[in-house]
């Protein structure tokens, strides 16, 4: 459990790194493409940060996640199986693993701010409750 612990408490190290840097990009009074792809790449990063946190814990438990062309979807719906997270967060979290889907495959010049906006601005929130969920899951497992 310990290991379990360090990993994720380094992967938080880079989300809140990232959460941090999502925000300055956002204060930003003007939003170019320079800043769009920031923001885009952040919301990534942050994202796949929780994923990696997610199949660490399910790989310390004995699950595992087989790749797949739905695999992203399975980590979340596994992740609330496992009772590791709320059903309510995964559907929040569903929103991200669509974002990511697009910022995988899209071209730069195609993000749009409208698009972007509403989820840098729940970010935080949504991270602060991942944080608080992992968190009581943990200690359950302690």
């Amino acid at each position: 459990m310990d290991k379990l612990i360090r990993e994720i408490a380094a992967e938080k190290e880079h989300i809140e790194k990232t959460v941090l840097a999502l925000s300055k990009a956002m204060s930003r009074p003007e939003k170019t493409i320079i800043e769009s792809a920031a923001i885009a790449t952040f919301l990534h990063n942050v994202y796949s940060g929780i994923e990696n946190i997610l199949k660490r814990i399910l790989k310390f438990k004995g699950d595992t996640i087989v790749s797949s062309p739905s695999s992203h979807k399975d980590l979340l719906d596994h992740s609330v199986a496992a009772g590791v997270i709320s059903q309510s967060l995964s559907e929040e979290l569903d929103e991200y693993r669509g974002f990511r889907h697009f910022f995988v495959h899209a071209y730069g010049f195609m993000l749009d701010m409208e698009q972007l906006t509403p989820l840098a601005e729940n970010l935080p929130a949504i991270w602060a409750q991942f944080e608080t969920e992992i968190g009581l899951f943990l200690t359950r497992e302690d």
